[in-house]
């Protein structure tokens, strides 16, 4: 048997779950940051401020990385919860619900314009659906949670990695920053 001259074409195998690996566009996975650390910073602001002196600088953002080091869940009690203050919550957002239905009502009508028919109607079912699902879900707590509150995910500290052919200029760069003063109105 003879076997053919002509090379063999390859045909790349694209899956929604492969990395394209294309400058500029993240990994759909989640995957550790690569790089090197050239700067590392309290807060979230000092490391935006040290991100935008590098974009100021003609430096090649695209190879940094900011990174949330030791990651905390806070969560601020914003206020006391009572039957009243759900009751009016759920028929605030079931009123907005409702609205929202009715005016798609509307839409969808024979009659030309807005009718105050479907968004009245809307308007009344969502106030008694929101007040219903509200009292149902507070009351199946029991007063195990009788408080609202706000979560955020913070971080202790916030290193800026940088692409290792980029991270000596990077780290140049932002000893400069770091000899100016902080400038409160930026």
């Amino acid at each position: 048997m003879e076997r053919s001259a002509r090379p063999t074409e390859v045909v790349p195998v694209t899956s929604p779950f492969a990395n394209s690996n294309r400058p500029g566009v993240p990994p759909r996975l989640p995957t550790p940051p690569t790089g090197w650390p050239i700067g590392s910073y309290a807060t979230y602001e000092e490391a935006q401020r040290a991100v935008d002196f590098l974009a100021l600088e003609d430096f090649p953002v695209q190879d940094i990385t900011v990174v949330g080091v030791d990651l905390m869940l806070v969560e601020r009690v914003t206020g006391k919860l009572t039957w009243s203050r759900v009751l009016m919550t759920g028929a605030a957002s079931g009123a907005w619900f409702g609205l929202f239905v009715g005016l798609l009502l509307t839409l969808f009508s024979p009659e030309p314009g807005v009718t105050v028919g479907p968004v009245l109607t809307g308007l009344i079912t969502g106030v008694f659906f929101g007040l219903v699902f509200a009292a149902v879900g507070y009351g199946s707590a029991r007063g195990k949670r009788d408080f609202q509150s706000a979560s955020q995910l913070v971080a202790g500290r916030y290193d800026v990695l940088c692409h290792p052919k980029s991270a000596e200029k990077g780290r140049d760069l932002l000893a400069k920053l770091a000899m100016r003063p902080p400038n409160p109105g930026n």
